[in-house]
């Protein structure tokens, strides 16, 4: 079976990552990291990619550019130098400019802490308390120019207590992330599928 190369994306403590990197060393998850993306000097997530030996690993500073444009085309110069098939987002905070999903349609995934269409955006954990639902979760989908609007891959439903906060809930949210996100990656290795309308069909 042919892995994929990726890149990961990130900006803060690399759990995700952490956890990607740790299936591939197991054997469980047909990928190959061969590029870490930090926008923040200080994110744990590029101390987690050197120590797991991920060939280029590299702190993007956006000071050092004009506007979101120029950040992400010198971003994307990156993914293409480094022959990146897919672009991982793993708590990756800035918005992407249209221009580079356009440049890597269907080629970008993101994992976000709520049952998408609900609760889309930063705050998912805490608009899910204050709406009152009694379950929320974490879904995986490709990324679009709509803001957690891309297709959806996976999905994995948590129950809300009613003693819950945003703590105790995201906490919860976040293991199934680490369940899911691996998972979910070795699917699109080993099956494949195609996108009708807004449904993903898995080839298998």
């Amino acid at each position: 079976m042919t892995s994929k190369s990726i890149a990961v994306m990130a900006s803060g403590r690399g759990t995700n990552l952490k956890v990607i990197l740790d299936a591939v060393a197991a054997g469980h998850c047909p990928v190959d990291v061969r590029l870490v993306i930090c926008d923040k000097a200080d994110a744990k997530a590029l101390d987690i990619a050197r120590q797991a030996g991920v060939p280029h690993v590299i702190h993007v500073n956006p000071k050092d550019y004009e506007n979101r444009e120029q950040y992400d085309a010198q971003c994307a110069d990156l993914l293409d130098k480094h022959g990146c098939q897919w672009i991982v987002l793993a708590g990756y905070m800035r918005i992407l400019s249209s221009a580079f999903v356009r440049r890597f349609r269907g080629r970008i995934i993101n994992i976000h802490p709520s049952i998408l269409p609900a609760f889309a955006g930063a705050k998912a954990v805490e608009d899910a308390l204050e709406y009152g639902v009694k379950a929320s979760g974490c879904t995986v989908h490709l990324v679009d120019e709509v803001l957690d609007g891309g297709p959806i891959l996976a999905q994995a439903i948590v129950p809300v207590l009613d003693d819950d906060t945003r703590e105790t809930l995201h906490a919860r949210i976040q293991r199934e992330e680490h369940i899911i996100y691996p998972a979910t990656l070795k699917r699109m290795v080993e099956e494949g599928f195609t996108i009708e309308g807004r449904r993903v069909i898995w080839s298998t």
